[in-house]
C-alpha cells in the first residue's frame, strides 16, 4: 500500500518530474534551445502557482542546474 501523500508533496514531485524532463531535453542535442527556454518558463511558471513559498528554493537547485547542463552539453 502506497503512502498517502500531502498535497505539497504531490505538487514537489510534479515539479521534480517536470525538472528532469527539462534535464533530459537539454541533454538532447537535437531539441531546439527556444523550446528548452519555452519548457523553463512553462516548469517555473508552475511552481510559482504550486509553491509559491517556494520559488526561491527552485531557482537555487534548479535553474541553477538547468544552466550548469547548458553550459556542458551545449555550449
Amino acid at each position: 500500500m502506497e503512502p498517502v501523500r500531502g498535497e505539497g508533496e504531490e505538487s514537489a514531485l510534479r515539479i521534480q518530474r517536470g525538472a528532469d524532463r527539462i534535464c533530459t531535453l537539454i541533454l538532447t542535442a537535437d531539441y531546439p534551445a527556444v523550446d528548452v527556454a519555452i519548457e523553463r518558463a512553462r516548469l517555473r511558471e508552475e511552481c510559482r502557482r504550486l509553491l509559491p513559498d517556494r520559488l526561491a528554493l527552485y531557482d537555487m537547485v534548479y535553474e541553477s542546474r538547468f544552466d550548469r547542463l547548458w553550459a556542458q552539453f551545449r555550449s
